[in-house]
């Protein structure tokens, strides 16, 4: 039997319906029933103790709601004066759409959505939920005109989330340009060196030309542009122009493409050798002068120089522009050709007859001539005889009895000298000159008193490491050896002797045949 005590309390109906209602908190999804729809206004259940109020205008077509139909809500909060729930599916989605953006997206993910409306500094974009799109971030070039993007979906890059305001900021431009670098490798990647395309000309610079070949952009260099001279590239190409180019280069590292527009053309110099002979005389333009030369365009794509030892004969020119100038027609015989390294070398000169060819008319082996020192070598001086004509005097041919050091210890450039013609070679360009030929060789005379034995004074001219250099009273000059010099003295040279002291030496031999006098200081008194 039950007692007062323990019998079972009875559950009232208001507590048993009141255990089946859910308990929903504020900011929370749950499903619901429409029960009713009133004028604007669809009645939900959604298993409360009351029902929730749906506007309409959240669902983008009202007409299509009909009682008894399940949807996901949004609990909003509790209207306290009608005891309803305000409810919202927009924020239901907006709020799903976030979660599963935060679980499966992130910062550079790409999403789809729609551009819906216009707002300060750019558009609202709905990708499930609403994200801003910054004016900015439209396209890849600026646009003036942003109202055509109004209600055009398009594929968007998340470019940045907050976490904490629930604001996603998306970017068409990122997508178009990953998307344009995607197809760049695409193209680069099948493009192969000789492969012909067609392109158009999106820039021009200094040094050439940028050519769109439908994704991906190839150099035009300025010196692929044509086999002939091209000073920019605007003379060839304007922006916009369609052209064929080939592809001369890849490098699939960078996906830099280097093109040609020359190369789609047979190189003029292909026939060069067949068709510029030399010794055949071809007549061109002056396209260029510089310090060493002048090039001269034969024909479109071939250039001959005419270097500036080849302008004159005669005149002495110190730049090529005192005879040509750039633009003038000029006639010009061909010396030679090299196809393959794309030369040819031009001569101005060989147009009229070479002074060298009528020389032996005018100057024979034996004549004197007087000339204008024109250089002064180590090895010799150049005269000048007439214009376009040297000689050389050689240093040997200086002196008969001196050994000169360097030619400038007797004569200064620009200074007149006379000579006698000892060779010519008109074949080869050269006349040698002698100084020492214009008297006779005084060397058998003076050496017929120099007895070997004989004793004769002489003045110290030079001090080396062998020996010391005697000049006798008559001129000529000797050679004491280290081993003619008396121990005491030989071993103390500086002090025994210096340049400009006289001395007693003794003959030793004479070389006729080489011209030397052997002297020696071994047993001679020195009058000090």
């Amino acid at each position: 039997m039950f007692t007062d005590e323990n019998r079972p309390k009875s559950t009232t109906f208001a507590e048993l319906y009141e255990k089946t209602l859910k308990t929903v908190s504020e900011g929370q999804i749950v499903k619901g029933k429409v029960i009713a729809i009133r004028g604007r206004e669809a009645i939900v259940d959604i298993g409360y103790k009351s029902e929730g109020i749906l506007q309409l205008d959240e669902f983008n077509d009202p007409s299509s709601i009909k009682v008894g139909e399940e949807i996901e809500v949004l609990f909003e909060s509790l209207d306290d004066e009608n005891g309803m729930v305000i409810l919202s599916k927009r924020k239901a989605e907006r709020q799903k759409c976030w979660d599963d953006l935060v679980q499966n997206a992130k910062e550079g993910s790409v999403v789809e959505g729609r551009i819906f409306k216009k707002v300060r500094g750019g558009f609202m974009v709905d990708i499930g939920m609403e994200a801003f799109l910054p004016a900015s971030l439209v396209d890849i070039k600026p646009v003036k005109n942003l109202d055509q993007y109004l209600g055009q979906s398009f594929s968007f890059v998340i470019v940045k989330i907050n976490h904490k305001r629930k604001n996603i900021v998306v970017s068409r431009k990122d997508y178009l340009e990953r998307e344009k670098e995607a197809n760049r490798s695409r193209i680069v990647q099948k493009l192969s060196v000789g492969q012909v395309m067609k392109g158009r000309v999106k820039n021009i610079t200094d040094f050439g030309a940028f050519i769109d070949l439908g994704g991906v952009d190839g150099l035009l260099h300025i010196t692929d542009l044509s086999w002939g001279r091209v000073s920019h590239p605007s003379e060839v190409l304007n922006l916009g122009d369609e052209i064929d180019v080939m592809v001369i280069a890849i490098d699939k590292d960078s996906e830099k493409v280097s093109l040609g527009l020359k190369q789609i053309t047979k190189s003029p110099w292909e026939q060069a050798g067949e068709k510029y002979i030399s010794g055949s005389k071809v007549i061109g333009r002056v396209t260029n002068i510089v310090p060493y030369g002048a090039f001269v365009e034969l024909e479109p794509g071939i250039e001959g120089l005419i270097h500036i030892s080849e302008l004159s004969w005669t005149k002495r020119i110190s730049h090529p522009s005192e005879v040509l100038s750039v633009g003038s027609e000029v006639e010009a015989a061909v010396l030679s050709v090299d196809k393959e390294a794309h030369k040819i070398s031009l001569g101005l000169k060989q147009m009229s007859a070479s002074p060298w060819d009528t020389l032996a008319e005018r100057c024979h082996v034996g004549d004197v001539v007087e000339g204008r020192v024109r250089n002064i070598t180590d090895y010799g001086i150049f005269v000048e005889l007439e214009p376009g004509i040297d000689g050389l005097i050689h240093v040997s041919d200086l002196s008969w009895l001196k050994k000169v050091a360097h030619p400038s210890e007797l004569v200064k450039k620009g200074e007149s000298i006379r000579a006698k013609v000892l060779s010519l070679d008109p074949q080869n360009r050269k006349v040698s000159l002698g100084v020492k030929q214009l008297t006779e060789d005084p060397w058998p005379r003076l050496t017929q008193s120099l007895l070997s034995g004989s004793t004769v004074r002489g003045r110290i001219t030079k001090i080396v490491n062998f020996g010391i250099f005697v000049e006798l009273d008559n001129g000529l000059e000797g050679l004491v050896h280290i081993s003619e010099i008396p121990h005491e003295q030989a071993d103390h040279f500086e002090s025994s002797f210096h340049v400009g002291g006289t001395l007693n030496v003794s003959v030793l031999h004479v070389d006729n045949e080489n011209r030397k006098i052997a002297l020696s200081l071994k047993g001679t008194r020195q009058n000090y």
